[in-house]
């Protein structure tokens, strides 16, 4: 019965490829067919060189073949989501009119360094895998638009990741990340950066100067007691940062001048280090408040 039910199946695979080799199709969907090995039928002869979409999502296989680009030379999206691959292989660079590429729910351990040759590429999804770091070759994809990168196990960022000057939407959620890269605030086209549940201290004091960046998300990073200052008028996910504020430090975020109380919120610390230093935050605003209403004051306006 299991036999007959495998035959089938496999019977099944070979009609549908044979459909898409002959009809020239440029969508193929492989989708839940229990795959633990690409299908010989893709990879015969010349293979599919019509194919520009191809769906592999929640198999099982572990590996790709080396001939994938000759065999599939005008792929433009591959998603080969949820199934069990380790390694990408070197060949993965050949694909040169790739721009779509899903990987999550793998077991990545490497990515190789041949993915910078993805020229075209603008969308990378590595989320749900077992990486460790990405190679400094990222920052050669000046198409890439999306990098989701999220639970894994990066405690760094390459610093060539500024070179990706199409960058959109770079999530990194569930790593083990201590710090957001300096050279991160000079992506022109940054508008969504998401870091939440890492291990983040501090961020860069420049973070946010730019106009295209509209939400930051760094949630449960318990470490995390401050923010800087051109966050303030962007969209800001920060639950479950630093500790909590005590009644005794109330007083200290608020300035109060007569009637008038002012308060800050009780996210608002401090930014900076004590090797760069920079005036707390809180004391900034202390001070502008208190340089207005002395201008009121004298101007005798109060």
């Amino acid at each position: 019965m299991v036999a007959g039910t495998v035959s089938a199946m496999a019977s099944e695979l070979c009609k549908t490829i044979s459909e898409a080799k002959l009809e020239r199709h440029k969508n193929l969907f492989l989708n839940y067919r229990n795959l633990h090995h690409f299908p010989l039928e893709l990879l015969k002869d010349e293979g599919l060189q019509y194919l520009e979409r191809l769906y592999m999502k929640r198999n099982s296989l572990t590996t790709l073949p080396e001939n994938l680009a000759q065999k599939l030379p005008n792929l433009v999206e591959l998603y080969l989501h949820s199934n069990n691959i380790v390694v990408v292989p070197e060949a993965i660079g050949s694909l040169v009119k790739l721009q779509f590429l899903d990987l999550s729910d793998n077991a990545l351990e490497i990515v190789c360094p041949e993915i910078g040759r993805l020229r075209s590429l603008r969308h990378l999804r590595l989320a749900n895998n077992q990486l460790k770091y990405l190679p400094a070759e990222v920052g050669d994809l000046r198409e890439l638009q999306t990098l989701d990168i999220s639970t894994n196990h990066l405690i760094t960022l390459p610093e060539r990741l500024h070179l990706c000057l199409s960058l959109q939407y770079l999530t990194a959620d569930r790593n083990h990340l201590w710090c957001v890269p300096r050279h991160l605030c000079q992506l022109p086209s940054l508008n969504e950066l998401s870091m939440a549940g890492n291990r983040l201290a501090f961020l860069p004091l420049d973070l946010g100067r730019s106009r295209e960046l509209q939400y930051v998300y760094v949630d449960n990073n318990i470490y995390l007691k401050g923010l800087p200052s051109y966050l303030y008028n962007k969209v800001i996910g920060c639950n479950g940062c630093g500790s909590p504020v005590q009644k005794s430090e109330a007083k200290l975020l608020s300035f109060s001048s007569g009637q008038l109380t002012v308060f800050l919120p009780a996210e608002v610390k401090s930014i900076g280090t004590h090797l760069d230093p920079v005036l707390p935050l809180q004391e900034l605003a202390m001070r502008t408040l208190h340089n207005t209403f002395c201008g009121f004051f004298k101007g005798g306006r109060l």
